[in-house]
This record gives structure tokens, C-alpha cells and sequence, in this order.
């Protein structure tokens, strides 16, 4: 039986994972922390895997959108720049690179995920674990790590939930998410994409009081 869990929870986790263990929400469950070549993981109590990303929409394009510089590597957001998973699946190379770092981190640790939650580049990775493990997921503010559309194996694990008026979720182009995407739209917007997870948190209360978002994932 699949891990199910507090939507709602998840997205307070992934706001506070930005703070790490200073943050007193995630202190007690505090397990182990990664942070290497510019990537960040937290292996939480429960066997929980939280992977913050980039908070704001500069940060994502100073990062994400321009040059990806990982373990030495350089890399573009570009629609040719991809690379094969383990499992075969075809992955834009900078979101693979960023996902294979917290993999190669739980393999040494002997760590396994029962539960995978991402907000931004974190959630690119997220839908990448959760085909490599086999375990639920919920990637806030989602960008698009798969290049050929369709469901493959563990996809129907994996939730996307994006509002509307974030451009980043919608970034690269012509790849693709992984598992169902909820495309949230908020009563009220601000000028520009609301990419950080405050936001995000904000657009989850209304969507459920809505009935338009359940409580927990999987369903």
C-alpha cells in the first residue's frame, strides 16, 4: 500500500525546507541533510525525502533558466540537452544531474524514500525519484523533466500541483511532466508568476475549501 499524506503538511514541509534544521517545524524530525555541488536534501524521520529548489522566480532563471552548473558541469535549459535515466526514461540532463546527486547521496546513506516531496527544482527531481523508487511524490511549482509525453511506470505516484500564473511550470517548452498536474488558479494574483512556496501554500487552502484539490496524495 502506497504512503498517503497530508497535502496541506507537505507544502508547509517544502516551505520549511528552505531553512533546513534551523527551522523548528523540522528540527524533531531532523534525520540527515545533504548539501553537495550546489544541491540540498533532507532525509526527515518516517523516510521522508524533502528537496527544497529555487524560491523565487530570479533565482530559478539566474539557476535554472541560464547555465546549471553542477559537480563541475555546465548545463542549459535547452530543448537538446537530454540524457537517459536509469530506467530508461529520456530526462532534460540538468534536472537528471540535480536528481542523480540526492540519489548517489541516499545509496551511500542506505537511505529509502517511503515518500518524495520537491517545491521547484526539487520538484523536477522529485518526479525523477519517484519513477526511480517507486514511492508517492508531490512536486510543488513543477517544471517539465520529461522529454516524450504519455504515463510510464510509477507515474499515477506522482502529483504536480502548479498555479496557473507561475511561467516556470510551464518551462522547458517541449518537455513534459511526470504523473497528474493540478493546474491551480488563485483567486486574486500579483503581477508576475507567484513562485514561491508562501504562494503556492495560499493557493492549496483555496483549492481545497473549493473541492477542487483533496486533502491527501495519493488519493
Amino acid at each position: 500500500m502506497s504512503h498517503r499524506y497530508d497535502i496541506k503538511l507537505a507544502a508547509q514541509m517544502a516551505e520549511a525546507s528552505y531553512k533546513g534544521r534551523s527551522n523548528a517545524s523540522l528540527a524533531n524530525a531532523w534525520r540527515d541533510g545533504l548539501d553537495e555541488n550546489d544541491v540540498q536534501a533532507i532525509f526527515l524521520k518516517g523516510d521522508i525525502l524533502l528537496i527544497p529548489g529555487s524560491n523565487s522566480v530570479m533565482d530559478y532563471l539566474k539557476y535554472n533558466l541560464r547555465v546549471l552548473n553542477i559537480g563541475g558541469k555546465r548545463y542549459r535549459l535547452a530543448d537538446d540537452d537530454t540524457e537517459k535515466g536509469a530506467s530508461g526514461t529520456v530526462w532534460h540532463q540538468g534536472f537528471l544531474a540535480h536528481a542523480k546527486t540526492i540519489f548517489d547521496w541516499l545509496q551511500r546513506k542506505n537511505y529509502r524514500p517511503k515518500y518524495i516531496i520537491g517545491h521547484s527544482l526539487g520538484a523536477a527531481a522529485t518526479q525523477i525519484l519517484v519513477r526511480t523508487y517507486g514511492v508517492p511524490g508531490i512536486g510543488f511549482a513543477a517544471p517539465r523533466p520529461r522529454r516524450s509525453p504519455g504515463a510510464i511506470k510509477h507515474s499515477n505516484l506522482c502529483l504536480c500541483i502548479n498555479r496557473d500564473d507561475d511561467a516556470v511550470c510551464d518551462l522547458p517548452g517541449s518537455f513534459h511532466h511526470m504523473g497528474h498536474v493540478h493546474r491551480a488558479r488563485a483567486r486574486r494574483s500579483v503581477f508576475g508568476p507567484d513562485h514561491s512556496m508562501k504562494h503556492y501554500r495560499k493557493v492549496i487552502g483555496e483549492q481545497q475549501t473549493a473541492g477542487k484539490l483533496g486533502t491527501h496524495w495519493p488519493k
